[in-house]
Formats: C-alpha cells, structure tokens, sequence
C-alpha cells in the first residue's frame, strides 16, 4: 500500500503525518482546505479500490454515520473521491480507546461503567435511526480524557454497520464480525437487531471489568464455538472484588437467544450500574453525554502506527482478517475462478502444493477430496448450499495462495435446513488423520462403521443444544480409506443426532 507522504495535497487536503494503518487503508493527519483545522482523513488503499465489497463497505460507514447525530456517535464531516480513492474526513482530538486502557489491565468499575453507559447512549440513538452496529468492542469506543472532568466516550466505526433484520455477509456468503465480541446470531449467518449490539457491549463490559476477553479460546474455530455454546462466563471467577450480581448482568447480556437479553444497550448499563450500587446513571452524575450540544469529534491516533507519541486513536478501526480484529469469519482472500480436478490421495508430501488451477489454491486438496460435497470455488455453494472459507493450522482466516502447510480447515456455513455449521479439518501432507469424535457436550446416540463405494470409515452421531438452545445434533465422520484418510469432517444442525444422521449423513455426497 502506497502512503501519501507529509506536505502532499490530496483531495484538497494538506497530508501533515500518518496517524495508522491497517488492511482497508491509512490515516493521516490532514490540514482542511478552507477552515482553520486539522482533520483525520481516511483513506481507503489503493488496492481495494477495484473491489466493490470494500468500496461500498467504507462508503456505508459514512452514510451511516453521517445520519446520526449524538453527542457519543464520532462525526464524519464529509467524504470523496481522489486519485480514484474513497475518503472520510474527521475531527481529530487527543485521546485514547478501551482497548488501549484496556493494554494496563482491567478498569476501576466506576469508570467501567462511565464508558459502557455512554457507548450505550450512542448505540441506543443509532438503533433508534434504524442502525445497527455490529462491531461493537473497547477498539471502537474512543475515550477522550479531560482535566478535572470524566472521559468522554464516543462510539465509531459503523463500516459494517446496516439497517435491523438483515445478517452482514461478505460475497463469499461469510460473517464480517469480531469474534471476540460475535453474538450466535451473527456467527450462524441469521438476522441481527439492537440485541446483537446489547451481546458485543456485555462482551465489552466484562472486559473493561476482568480485564480478559469472556471466551479466550486457542482458535478462531473455539472462539466461536464457545460463543454458540458454552455458557456466559462469571466476571467475579477473575475479579472477585465484584458484587455477584454483576454475574447475573453479563449472563443476561450474553444470552444465547437475543430475546433472553437485555432489549436496549441502556438496560444493560442500568442493570450494571444497580449491580455495582450506582444507580444514578453515570452520565447524569458526570455531565456526560444524557443531553446537551457537546462539540462531536472524531479520534485520531498515533499509538497505531506511530510508537512513543501520546495516544490518539482513529475513529474507525483498520485492520481486518486476523482474530480480535473485523474480519469475515473464515474469508478467503483469494478471488480467482475456475474449476478443480479430480482428487488424488499422495503421501509423503510436507504441505499442499498451491494449485493456480483451482479458486481454492493451497486449500485444492480438501475441496478435491470431496468435490461432490464442498463448492468448487470460495464464492460457489456445496451441498445443501454450504458456503465454506479457509483457516490454516492455527485456526486463523487464512491466505490460500500459498501452499497450505500442517492441518488446515474448511469452515462451512448451512441454511439450517438441516445443517448449520460443516468443519472439514485435514492433514496438507496427507497423514492419516486421528478419528472423530463427538463434540464433548454432545450425548451419544450412534456409532457405527461405514462404506460407500471406495470409501469407508467410522461415524458417530449424538444429541446437543443449537447456538440457541434449542435441540440440535451432532455427526462426527472419519475415514480409513487412502483417498480421505487424511480428512475428517463435523457437522452440527438439524433438531437431534439422529435427524442430522438421517437428513444429512445418509445422503451426503462422500
């Protein structure tokens, strides 16, 4: 990515100093053409200019934004387009965000709760406008600290941010969310509301509080499991100084159903502030963000690109495709068309060869070994109309134009009907890979061993709860002939393990 270098004019703005970077585009501190002032400009990278899936992404955050109109939503003073790339334009002010507060270790729960309560004046009036955030999370709340008087929180980043109802799906039919702060619903591709902001702000406020993120799993593939299955943590199991009921409040606000949370961001803050005896809300008591005309002013921050410098954050959040930040749930990076051949089983190999051939690259050797099951390309659909993306060895979205090394994972995405989520995990040097096992909350109901035409194996199938917490079920497949002994594939969906068995494992194309 080519930085526009201090003392060049772009867009009529005078560029003075990079502020941060990441995957979407830069930041610069940036003289305005005509006012008295320095704004921060973010600028979208050159080389997502031609894609369309960014471009409208980084337009939405200043249409959305620009219709809001609080005192704890960042300002977008106005956008454009030079040299062929999109820009915003902000104020800028010296401050910091949560997560950098956050950098010291957990916050006093006073200012704890100042933060949360202002955030959720913020996403309150945005959800009334219509819109939902969606990214929720300490990055995306800017703090500006003032002498002698409370911080002053302002909530940014709607770039993924769109009207209630609709779930975010990039082209490839994947999630764009956090995952440390994903609610189930996000992360199963269904429709989203207010309440799945409520789920991200008590995964922020648990961790303003412990100062740990609530699932702290070792892969992106375990985050998101615990998300969808695993029930609420307890903040008091790591800051025991905390009154119980705070247990209650993030197990309320961290529910599995949406209709089981809290109905409004402001609930949730309320409810905090009755747990921990302050029950006049903070804002009020601080002269905070309740009424009034404060000056609304976007964060901009050098602590992102430039080390030693007193923290300044920008007002969006830049990097995307690595855990903890905005990424698309297992989004492949590689866009190419095309169809796959046939597979192969070959042993003694260290890694996946990067096949140019196929959309799938260094992933071609799962997408082979089941051609009739996975789609043909990261943008097609398999069966029963799973969409699937690549994570490598360590469970992170990954780049499938290099050859894939270890064991790597086709993570899938069904319509429910009845499958929906698919894990394909395999071995790039073709290994013989360990047998499957039941999910550990699952009970069993089946196990047996199988054979279609040239391939065999063992299946086991049990019964557990769905994200929501409905009945659901689980299947757990293994191979032991050469062509796929080197896989092995999970399912979850349907309302049992036998359902799943029936409706999917007897006719699935293996």
């Amino acid at each position: 990515m080519v930085e526009l270098r201090p003392g060049s004019v772009f867009g009529d703005y005078r560029i003075e100093r990079v502020l941060g970077g990441g995957g979407m585009g830069t930041v610069y501190a940036a003289r305005h053409p005509r006012l008295p002032r320095v704004d921060a400009l973010k600028v979208l990278s050159a080389e997502h200019g031609d894609d369309v899936e960014f471009r409208t992404r980084f337009a939405r955050e200043a249409d959305l934004t620009a219709r809001l109109n609080h005192p704890n939503i960042v300002a977008v003073h106005d956008r454009g387009v030079a040299e062929g790339r999109l820009w915003i334009a902000m104020q800028l002010i010296d401050g910091t965000d949560a997560a950098a507060l956050l950098r010291r270790g957990a916050l006093a729960p006073e200012r704890a709760l100042r933060i949360v309560e202002q955030a959720a004046s913020g996403l309150d009036e945005a959800h009334r406008a219509g819109v939902v955030h969606r990214d929720v999370k300490p990055a995306n709340l800017l703090v500006e600290s003032r002498a002698g008087q409370p911080d002053r929180v302002l909530v940014t980043d709607f770039g993924i941010g769109r009207g209630a109802g609709g779930t975010v799906l990039t082209a490839t039919g994947t999630v764009l969310a956090t995952l440390a702060y994903a609610a189930p619903e996000q992360l199963a591709a269904g429709a989203v509301d207010a309440r799945t902001d409520v789920y991200a702000l008590g995964c922020t406020l648990y961790e303003l509080l412990t100062g740990a993120k609530p699932f702290p799993r070792p892969s992106a593939v375990a985050v998101m499991h615990a998300h969808l299955m695993d029930p609420p943590p307890r903040p008091t199991d790591l800051n025991p100084a905390l009154p119980q009921a705070m247990d209650d409040v993030i197990a309320r606000a961290l529910a599995k159903r949406p209709e089981h949370r809290y109905r409004s961001c402001g609930a949730l803050a309320g409810a905090a502030a009755a747990a921990l005896g302050m029950d006049e809300p903070v804002v009020q008591r601080y002269g905070g963000s309740a009424g009034g005309n404060h000056d609304r002013t976007a964060v901009a921050s050098a602590g992102r690109g430039v080390p030693g410098r007193r923290g300044l954050i920008v007002a969006m959040v830049l990097s995307v495709a690595v855990l903890g930040t905005v990424v698309a749930v297992a989004i492949s990076s590689h866009r190419a068309s095309g169809g796959g051949t046939a597979a192969t089983a070959t042993t003694g190999a260290t890694s996946s060869v990067a096949d140019p051939a196929s959309p799938w690259g260094g992933y071609s050797y799962i997408a082979q070994a089941f051609p009739a099951l996975l789609p043909s390309a990261p943008e097609s659909a398999g069966y029963q109309s799973i969409h699937c993306a690549a994570l490598d060895s360590d469970s992170r979205p990954a780049d499938i134009g290099v050859p894939a090394t270890g064991s790597n994972l086709l993570s899938c995405g069904g319509n429910k009907n009845p499958v929906y989520l698919l894990t394909v995990r395999c071995n790039a040097d073709r290994s013989a890979m360990d047998a499957s096992e039941l999910d550990a909350k699952a009970t069993s109901v089946g196990d047996q061993a199988w054979r279609r035409g040239s391939a065999s194996g063992q299946v086991r199938w049990g019964d557990m709860p769905s994200p929501a917490g409905d009945p659901a079920g689980t299947v757990a497949v293994s191979f032991d002939d050469a062509a796929h002994r080197f896989c092995r594939l999970v399912a979850y969906g349907g309302t049992s393990g036998q359902d799943l068995f029936d409706r999917w494992w007897q006719d699935a194309p293996i």
